[in-house]
């Protein structure tokens, strides 16, 4: 015996104890796939026939069926299942998740039930039980399908137990298996001239019917109109709405349905359709919203014929399912959209959407309904394409889009190529109906994505969260994490529409065992030698804070790509999001500067984009670090000098009394030498800032423009680009220095020792090694993307007046870097990540998981020296 299941439902087993259910259950099912009412029993209470825990058992087992479900997986109840109060839970369970419920009945004889019992030393109860559970089945046999059950299969005997094959079947929807590429065409509405320009746009070859002569018109022969084909194997997917208020009604729906048939398109049901075949079937409908125009065309074809041929067309129409699921799941397509709970699902309530969309209830000042916008909640991961309501213009909401751009309306007849995701259209001829609502207004600078992303959601970053990226997956957000950079971007962050990306932090190199020195060059060349990595390029660090410029060709630029009004050109913010000045007058004089440069460099037309995000160094350090310098640096410095120099002097007075103190003012005199040896190390970086004349800006990642993120590019290509820029306003912008270094030369190593020496004496910070590519990838995952080599005197800012002291060298040497570089690499995929998503237009929710990221990721317990 044969049983079909569909691939997503609930499989409920009925009949009595002893009937064979987990036999049965275990030998067709897998084991995750198999929810027991015993197993559960023993989940709460230790004992699988313990009555008493029958409660909390299957609540335990609901619980679980329903995330399974959820998620879309078949689950199999393994119970009795013979009381309509137990099966109505599970019923209204299917109905929920949108799944088929399949009954499968072992009607047994109660005495093989209960002799089976007999034999089961854990059944020790009475025949009157299996009397009591065959009686209450037998009374359920004919009412299943009325209580909701799409499938029911009765075994009466042990025979048809054993002989049971069960065929698991795909759902009609379910179309994973086509990858495409496909051509989406929105609602046509019988705009036949229209879509054969369109096909033709898009690369498709008409393809004649048959035109043989036949003496009398034909149902069959009406069907014998041009088709098409794509030479590359591309196939259309109709979004339906092919009827009603337009010129060429039939010849569209004879088009879509020979393409279909020869299976280089696909198409789903719209409401138009569903409507047009009920009346097909003489169902009493309203003659509203075009269909006249439709029922018109059928009338007009001859009586010998219309009968027929309208019999063929039902059947056409009737074959329109309500969305499939396409691309293993990436795609889905629908006349009027679709849930994420939704896809791939089968019930009435999914057809009902499918086609219809959602309303509130209301209804607007056109007497229209007004539909509740359930793509600004979308959150699922499948790209949803749909029509239903007419645009001015496609565009994107949450991985969503709208194509249906009003053709009939003289608007215009859209397709979206796939996976391309470009938009294709066709002006209508001419205006064929009036609409009763106005499309929208054309004028609008701001995007449906742009106004939704003005209030972000708190639940899309609270909470643990792991996300993926393509450098590295899986990345861990803690919960406690989470809330610290929630506290900061709330109270402190500038507007979320700016920050589309936050620098990663940066290992410093490996500890060295040089005499004096903690870090030294020598160890950034042997890291990245280990990486197979045969040339580097060594930036100089410049000592100033780190800053992200985002600036636009203008203010219209800003409002149209970012959604950003009232806010000028640009920010320059910080590595925590907050905005990096606080007078808005110098920043505007800085972004308006960084602007002339651009333009005067040529750097809008060279890079094709209105945009740009520079990854840079601003400089003094002071100009951000002012509560730094006064309330920990300078304090220190202070005390320091006052108090060894008093220590010193006080030594000194003694020496002279004849008292013997030579090794304490020895090392008192160290001390205070370390300690002046701070101050002047950290006054380098300082000076007052007045205006702009007194700031640098030193750029040295073009990040992304316009569709495209250039972490492709080589560093190299980096250095001489913003090179241009700094050329173009050398009082504001400043060129890093940089040297690049052969990795398999040594007088090459020995040159970038040498420069990194003669930088740091000088005073210089240190220097930023990096590999020539921007992203390496080995055999571990990715390479560290840079690591720092600071100088002797700028690591005494960092640990100290006395870090060089033989002792606390000695001490420091111990420190761990492993935690440090996983959260740098960590960091810089979500940065990569960020742009990335923010180049292809994603919704800004999903740019700022990875940005909100990072930022959660800077409360973890590491040492802030490294």
């Amino acid at each position: 015996m044969n049983i079909t299941i569909p691939e997503l439902s609930l499989v409920v087993l009925i009949g009595a104890s002893g009937a064979g259910k987990s036999t049965f259950a275990r030998k067709h099912f897998q084991p995750f796939e198999v929810l027991s009412s015993d197993f559960c029993r023993g989940l709460v209470s230790n004992d699988e026939n313990s009555q008493p825990a029958s409660g909390d058992a299957f609540d335990v087992l609901h619980y679980i069926a329903a995330k399974r479900l959820a998620a879309g997986k078949l689950t199999v109840i393994d119970a009795t299942n013979v009381q309509p109060e137990d099966r109505k839970n599970l019923l209204q369970m299917a109905k929920q998740y949108h799944c088929f419920a399949v009954a499968i009945v072992f009607d047994l004889p109660e005495e093989l039930c209960h002799e089976r019992n007999q034999q089961r030393s854990n059944r020790n109860f009475g025949y009157h039980v299996v009397r009591r559970h065959t009686q209450m089945l037998r009374r359920s046999l004919h009412g299943l399908e009325k209580e909701g059950f799409r499938y029911v299969y009765t075994l009466k005997s042990v025979e048809e137990i054993t002989s049971v094959e069960i065929e698991r079947q795909p759902l009609w929807n379910n179309k994973k298996h086509e990858h495409g590429p496909f051509d989406i065409i929105g609602d046509i509405h019988g705009c036949c001239d229209e879509l054969e320009v369109l096909l033709q746009q898009l690369g498709y070859v008409r393809e004649e019917g048959n035109q043989e002569e036949v003496s009398t018109l034909s149902p069959s022969s009406l069907w014998n109109s041009p088709t098409y084909y794509h030479p590359e194997g591309r196939k259309v997917v109709f979004l339906g709405d092919l009827v009603d208020r337009g010129p060429r009604i039939l010849d569209t729906v004879k088009l879509v349905r020979n393409m279909v048939a020869a299976g280089t398109a696909f198409c789903v049901c719209g409401n138009h359709e569903h409507k047009f075949l009920r009346k097909l079937r003489g169902k009493n409908v309203r003659i509203t919203h075009g269909l006249q125009q439709s029922i018109d065309e059928m009338e007009a074809l001859p009586d010998a014929v219309r009968k027929p041929y309208s019999q063929e067309l039902a059947e056409f129409l009737d074959s329109l399912i309500s969305h499939y699921v396409l691309d293993d799941g990436r795609l889905v397509v629908a006349h009027a959209g679709l849930k994420a709970e939704m896809q791939g699902r089968g019930s009435g309530a999914v057809r009902e959407f499918a086609m219809y969309g959602e309303t509130t209830g209301e209804i607007d000042e056109f007497g229209l309904p007004v539909r509740y916008n359930w793509a600004g909640d979308y959150r699922g991961e499948a790209l949803v394409v749909y029509g239903h309501t007419p645009v001015p213009e496609a565009e994107w909401l949450n991985n969503t889009i709208d194509i249906d751009t009003g053709c009939v309306y003289g608007g215009k007849l859209t397709a979206l190529r796939y996976p391309e995701k470009e938009l294709v259209s066709v002006p209508a001829a001419r205006v064929y109906r009036e609409p009763v609502k106005p499309l929208g207004d054309n004028n609008i600078t701001r995007t449906a994505q742009q106004e939704l992303d003005d209030v972000l959601n708190i639940e899309d970053v609270l909470g643990k969260r792991i996300i993926n990226t393509k450098l590295q997956p899986n990345i861990t957000i803690r919960a406690e994490n989470a809330i610290a950079a929630l506290e900061i971007m709330s109270r402190f962050a500038a507007n979320p529409k700016w920050l589309i990306y936050l620098p990663p932090t940066m290992s410093p190199v490996e500890t060295s065992s040089a005499s004096g020195y903690l870090e030294h060059p020598t160890q950034a060349f042997a890291y990245y030698q280990t990486q197979g990595i045969t040339e580097v390029v060594c930036e100089e660090k410049h000592m100033g804070s780190r800053a992200v410029v985002v600036i636009c060709r203008d203010v219209a630029a800003a409002e149209t790509r970012f959604g950003v009004v009232d806010e000028g050109i640009g920010i320059c913010y910080t590595r925590t999001g907050r905005r990096f000045f606080d007078d808005p007058a110098l920043e505007a004089q800085v972004l308006t500067r960084v602007n002339a440069a651009l333009t005067q460099s040529n750097f809008w037309e060279q890079f094709n984009t209105d945009w740009v995000c520079l990854d840079c160094e601003l400089m003094p350090w002071s100009a951000k670090a002012q509560a730094l310098l006064r309330g920990q640096y300078a304090p220190v410095g202070v005390s320091s000098n006052l108090a060894l120099n008093d220590a010193v002097t006080l030594l000194k007075q003694a020496s002279v009394r004849g008292v013997d103190v030579a090794t304490q003012l020895t090392h008192y005199q160290q001390r205070a030498e370390m300690a002046s040896q701070y101050v002047t190390a950290y006054r380098r970086y300082c000076w007052k800032v007045n205006d702009i004349a007194d700031l640098k800006l030193a750029p040295f990642h073009i990040l992304a423009t316009e569709g495209t993120v250039h972490t492709d590019k080589n560093h190299l290509w980096h250095m001489e680009q913003v090179a241009k820029i700094a050329h173009s306003d050398p009082a504001l912008l400043l060129a890093t220095a940089y040297k690049v270094i052969d990795l398999t030369d040594p007088s090459s190593q020995a040159e970038g020792v040498h420069w990194w020496s003669e930088m740091t004496q000088a005073g210089g910070e240190g220097m930023v090694v990096k590999p020539m590519q921007f992203i390496v990838k080995g055999s571990r995952g990715i390479v560290q993307p840079a690591v720092k080599c600071r100088g002797q005197e700028y690591l005494r800012i960092i640990y100290g007046p006395e870090y060089s002291a033989l002792e606390n060298l000695q001490r420091l040497r111990q420190r761990g870097l492993s935690l440090k570089r996983s959260l740098a690499m960590r960091e810089f995929a979500l940065g990569v990540e960020a742009l990335e998503r923010f180049v292809t237009q994603t919704p800004l929710r999903r740019v700022h998981e990875c940005v909100f990221g990072i930022l959660a990721l800077e409360s973890e317990p590491i040492d802030p020296r490294l």
